[in-house]
């Protein structure tokens, strides 16, 4: 496989109150396309601050990021909207969208701000991808009249929307109730089998079973990395749920033996 992201020595420092807070220390990590890597790790560990810097959301302060072949840590904040809204996906524990707007509209608008595609493809696309996902019928809701299951399943839609090399998520299952979380997950499953690369901050050790690698984060450093391949069997069926206890069972030790 090749490698779609690649940092190097990566180091995000903080100065507050002329102190310095170093939130990730030579990070070296290396995603593979097609993968789908979960980041773990207790509270204030970095992850998120991982998730954003790799993505060019937030600066670095020392080393390098190299995304499709292009060095990141060299681009000017233009360069990297751009790159963002062609290469990249990004969904959030938050569900952000724009208030006047409806679902789709939500969801066509970063299709339209790239024009790579004619409108008319852009929608016909959302449309398939709101399908897809089992939430077509709400395309003209406000966002305030789905539920929480609903929304987040039309952000990763949004997302999606581009064909993005790498679909970013931070918690997205973590403000969703259990059914809607494993809808959710599903989904994401499903545009992995598809070529999406995903890499994934989570909590959940569920949601964690069921990504091919787990990378543990602590106090800013990567302290080991768990591999688990691809899930083989959908967990609708009984021998599906049991591989995810498996995988569930065989994470829960591993962390144990981290100290988390």
């Amino acid at each position: 496989m090749a490698t779609v992201l690649q940092a190097s020595d990566l180091c995000k420092t903080y100065i507050v109150d002329g102190y310095s807070n170093n939130v990730l220390q030579n990070i070296n990590l290396k995603i593979e396309e097609g993968e789908f890597v979960s980041i773990m790790g207790p509270s204030g560990s970095g992850k998120s601050t991982l998730l954003y810097t790799i993505s060019g959301m937030d600066s670095m302060t020392a080393g390098t990021v190299i995304f499709d072949g292009e060095d990141i840590s060299k681009m000017n904040d233009k360069q990297l909207t751009k790159l963002r809204l062609l290469k990249m996906g990004f969904i959030f524990q938050q569900m952000y969208m724009m208030k006047k707007l409806c679902i789709m509209d939500n969801i066509v608008l970063p299709g339209y701000q790239a024009k790579l595609l004619s409108r008319d493809e852009v929608n016909k696309n959302a449309e398939e991808l709101m399908r897809r996902l089992g939430i077509i019928e709400t395309a003209q809701r406000e966002i305030t009249e789905v539920s929480g299951g609903q929304l987040q399943r039309a952000c990763l839609a949004r997302a999606l929307i581009n064909s993005p090399k790498v679909l970013f998520a931070d918690e997205p299952t973590g403000a969703l109730n259990s059914k809607a979380s494993t809808e959710v997950l599903g989904e994401m499953i499903k545009a992995n089998e598809a070529g999406t690369t995903i890499l994934m901050v989570t909590h959940s050790e569920k949601v964690a079973a069921s990504s091919d690698r787990i990378i543990y984060l602590m106090d800013g450093d990567i302290q080991g990395e768990l591999k688990l391949g691809k899930v083989k069997e959908q967990s609708c069926n009984s021998d599906g749920r049991e591989e995810l206890m498996q995988r569930e069972r065989k994470l829960r030790k591993w962390l144990d033996e981290m100290g988390w």
